[in-house]
């Protein structure tokens, strides 16, 4: 049984606490150093396969015009706002050096020619988007090869470049592109730092102790090294997106204090019943180790579910961020006991600092200085323990009222729009947005966010004019550029510049339109065929692609769930009361999302400077990580409240005194998660702060809401019938490691009552 063996294992690393830790130290120096040598960089692959998008990437791959590989554009202007690149000769120099200087940067294929548009006349500068109707914007694009032959060096080249010239030249230099959005750094440094400051003191405010703080956050930061060390060798097998290993900071950092949080709250309960720290350490993992385990495993394969998207970058993200959790997992059954065989009998008691610590919890010093230390969490059960009677004594008014909060909070959903967020949304400190404000001023809001139409006009020589005539007279289409024809392959490619910016959902419309009348009709039903890419259409055809399969997703992980919680608790209702609560505080989360993301609802408070819409993969990713993450405190909860049912044989008892037992763990496990995730929301990324804000708010109000009110209320509702399982039922489900008859049986050596079911 999985008891005996989580027993066995613990034990064990107690009392061979230095073999493990050593063990440990040598895996993560050995992670490093692979990743040293043998790891990649992350990168972004905003394609899936049968996209449109990826149809026009194919053939501009095939063409080999350069539009494939990498970006960059500088976007000057002249310090004197009174000039402009028409009159003002000294500008005009300024230029055409910055131009030369540009293109003898390592790995640049070639840049566009704003100083030679000037020359040629100011139509021929404008027709080509190079310079402004006005004379006083010029964008010098800067075209690089395939992401995998540059590196961040490039990019640093590129910004060094525009540092000196800033002081040399009398021009403001501004940069961005997509090379800035590949090689720049992921936020996460700085929120790592403060999400582990925060956890610390919420740790040694639940237990009084810095020993007892320490521990979780040394599990935390040995599990995060080998995840991310481990991620960083993924990458050099495949891509693995930016955004990854923030994710997998924010993710491994919240669960791992909680997996330890949980395990150690057991172990100093053994300790206070007079047990040896090495036999507490043993069985504290059998018992709430079992639940770390289940728990964790449920995350994992709920993250691994994203993969029925059939987008690659989100499958291996998943991936990524599931491995990190495994590890968080690993080290809370193994090295965590190694830390409290350790520790020894410190845990069981506190100095000092911990009588200050309990003090600050209970606004009692005086008494708490002199009084003997209580049974551990025994004042703090029974304040949880009257609240929750409360509760049950008052089950249908509490139940209407948060399950109405939640509903209420849930209804900005309706107005969800998926997009990705621009360099218009970056804060204006970044000289990414500040090239982003300066070509939308100069050129209009869509030349920030191309399209490219590739065309293989095959049979058909004359499609190519009535392509560009029929997208010209598109009313949601500025401008298009001059046709790039491949000799060798014949394929043809137009960039194309909309009306709106990249973010509108009017730029959405234009590409389907493009697609579905536009496009057709001009080529009508000859041999040939075009395609619309472009980062903007890639974008689109991604978030349309996950909006699509996000009900596949909720299906299979809800199904998974429920037979997973039926297993466990070998009960119907309890399951499936557990999915819809569930349910509503992720529905919840996704509101406040809305609210503060597109409506700008308290923006201002995460350094938002303008609205944007939810990033595209966001929605999927979240629902996959929060109802794994959730599925945490319904086990670590129901799997007490079962324990004491087991025990007592009385529904309301093992409701009361199972909730209050674990209410505090589970309000300092949310705490620490909530300081970790909201330390990610002042992240200058606008998608880091919707990942942040987003894990949040779910697991606030999954911990509060919904575990301390909705819980205990319809759990007394149901009264025996949460423990219904019919008889053919149960003779069907396997007993085996993920019961949980047993869970304190196999280590205390006590031996349950036999659970009374409704046949």
């Amino acid at each position: 049984m999985l008891s005996k063996a989580l027993l066995r294992l613990g034990a064990g690393a107690a009392r061979h606490p230095w073999r493990v830790i050593a063990a440990w130290l040598v895996v993560a120096t050995l992670a490093v150093l692979a990743a040293v040598a043998f790891g990649g960089r992350n990168a972004d692959s905003m394609t899936a396969p049968g996209l449109d998008s990826q149809r026009a990437a194919e053939l501009i791959e095939r063409a080999g015009t350069g539009q494939e590989g990498m970006t960059a554009q500088v976007v000057v202007t002249p310090l004197d706002g009174a000039a402009t690149f028409f009159d003002h000769d000294g500008a005009r120099t300024a230029l055409v050096r910055l131009q030369t200087e540009v293109q003898r940067l390592p790995h640049v294929l070639g840049t566009s020619d704003p100083a030679g548009a000037l020359d040629a006349g100011g139509d021929t500068a404008v027709r080509g988007g190079l310079v402004s109707v006005d004379g006083r914007i010029a964008v010098v694009r800067v075209q690089y090869p395939d992401q995998s032959r540059l590196s961040a060096e490039d990019l640093d080249a590129l910004v060094d470049l525009g540092d000196r010239l800033r002081a040399e030249l009398p021009l403001r230099v501004e940069m961005g592109g997509s090379l800035f959005y590949a090689f720049s750094d992921a936020d996460g440094g700085a929120s790592e730092l403060i999400g582990l400051l925060a956890a610390a003191a919420i740790l040694f405010l639940a237990f009084g102790s810095l020993v007892a703080a320490a521990l979780p956050i040394g599990m935390a930061v040995f599990g995060l090294t080998v995840g991310v060390a481990t991620m960083t060798v993924l990458a050099g097998v495949t891509d693995v997106p930016t955004f990854a290993p923030v994710l997998g900071s924010m993710v491994g950092l919240g669960v791992g204090i909680d997996y330890a949080l949980f395990v150690l709250a057991r172990h100093r309960e053994y300790l206070a019943r007079g047990l040896d720290p090495r036999e507490a350490a043993g069985r504290a993992v059998a018992t709430a180790g079992r639940p770390v385990v289940f728990a964790g495993g449920t995350v994992v394969v709920s993250i691994l579910g994203l993969a029925v998207a059939n987008v690659p970058f989100m499958t291996v993200g998943g991936l990524a961020v599931s491995i990190v959790v495994l590890i968080m997992v690993v080290a809370s059954v193994t090295l965590l006991p190694a830390f409290l065989g350790a520790a020894g009998p410190r845990l069981a008691r506190a100095g000092r600092i911990g009588r200050i610590g309990r003090a600050l919890q209970t606004g009692k010093p005086g008494r708490l200085a002199r009084r003997r230390r209580p049974a551990a969490g025994a004042a703090h059960a029974a304040g949880w323990r009257r609240w929750i009677g409360h509760v049950s004594r008052h089950p249908v008014p509490y139940a209407v009222g948060a399950a109405g909060l939640l509903l209420t909070a849930t209804l900005p959903v309706l107005g969800l729009r998926v997009g990705l967020p621009d360099d218009g949304s970056l804060p204006r400190s970044r000289t990414e947005r500040r090239a982003y404000d300066l070509v939308a001023e100069g050129f209009g809001p869509g030349t920030n966010g191309p399209l490219v139409i590739a065309a293989d006009p095959t049979g058909d020589p004359g499609v190519l004019d009535r392509l560009v005539g029929a997208v010209a007279a598109d009313p949601g289409i500025a401008s298009v550029a001059p046709t790039h024809i491949d000799r060798a392959t014949g394929i043809a490619t137009l960039v194309v510049f909309p009306t709106t910016g990249p973010q509108d959902k009017a730029t959405a419309d234009t590409i389907t339109r493009l697609r579905t009348d536009v496009l057709p009709t001009a080529i009508g039903h000859g041999p040939a065929r075009a395609h619309v890419g472009g980062a903007a259409a890639s974008l689109s055809d991604v978030g349309r692609r996950t909006s699509e399969r996000l009900p596949v997703l909720v299906a299979a992980v809800l199904a998974m769930s429920f037979l997973l919680l039926m297993l466990v608790f070998r009960s119907v209702l309890v399951p499936l009361k557990a999915v819809l609560l569930n349910l509503l505080s992720i529905g919840a989360a996704y509101g406040v999302m809305v609210a503060v993301f597109q409506w700008g609802w308290g923006g201002a408070l995460i350094g938002l400077e303008a609205t944007v819409p939810i990033v595209s993969f966001i929605p999927m990713f979240l629902f996959a990580i929060l109802f794994g993450l959730s599925m945490d405190y319904e086990v670590f909860l129901l799997s007490r409240v079962r324990e004491e049912y087991l025990r007592t044989g009385d529904n309301g008892t093992a409701i009361v005194e199972g909730v209050s037992r674990t209410a505090r763990i589970i309000t300092s496990a949310a705490l620490i998660m909530v300081a970790v995730f909201l330390s990610f929301a002042v992240a200058e990324d606008p998608s880091t702060k919707m990942f942040g804000l987003g894990l949040a708010t779910a697991i606030f109000i999954d911990a509060t809401v919904v575990r301390m009110v909705l819980v205990p209320a319809t759990m007394t509702l149901l009264g025996r019938t949460n423990w219904w399982l019919p008889k053919w039922l149960d003779r069907m489900l396997p007993r085996g490691p993920v019961g949980t008859d047993d869970t304190d049986a196999e280590s205390t050596g006590e031996a349950p009552r036999p659970l009374l079911v409704d046949r």
